[in-house]
């Protein structure tokens, strides 16, 4: 059944978007952070997300029905570091400045987070909603055959 289908793309959804909040979470939790145990400043991760793959089968399930190719929802491949720049700040009595007083703080930008946590919490309040209303179309269709 087809609704099922789109409960469980949806789902695929939920848990990418969960993984997301997980790290944006960790990169506002971890935007002071000046030396991890590697020895470096904490740098931003974000999650890399694809479609996921179709297999043979489904593929062929969906051409010999009129050609239509439907979607099969997201995966997470990888959770990558952000490569860009640290943040360099004048504080001379840090621990962890250099020769010349400059800190290198997290590339974590508060902004760019929020930006991102919003984004991330609204995808995640839409794929509750596409399985609510799958739900219902699945609920409608039991009171159709009860009738």
């Amino acid at each position: 059944m087809q609704v099922f289908r789109a409960m469980d793309i949806s789902a695929s959804g939920l848990a990418a978007e969960r993984l997301r909040l997980d790290l944006i979470a960790s990169n506002l939790a971890n935007i002071n952070t000046t030396r991890t145990a590697s020895g470096e400043p904490y740098r931003r991760k974000v999650a890399v997300f694809r479609s996921k793959e179709a297999t043979f089968g489904s593929l062929l399930n969906a051409g010999l029905r009129r050609g239509r190719h439907i979607g099969y929802g997201v995966e997470v491949v990888a959770v990558r570091e952000d490569p860009s720049p640290f943040k360099l700040r004048y504080d001379p009595g840090h621990p962890d400045a250099d020769e010349n007083g400059y800190v290198r703080y997290p590339n974590v930008d508060l902004a760019t987070e929020m930006v991102d946590l919003i984004s991330a919490s609204r995808a995640y309040e839409a794929n509750v909603t596409a399985i609510q209303v799958a739900k219902e179309m699945a609920m409608r269709a039991l009171d159709l055959g009860r009738v």
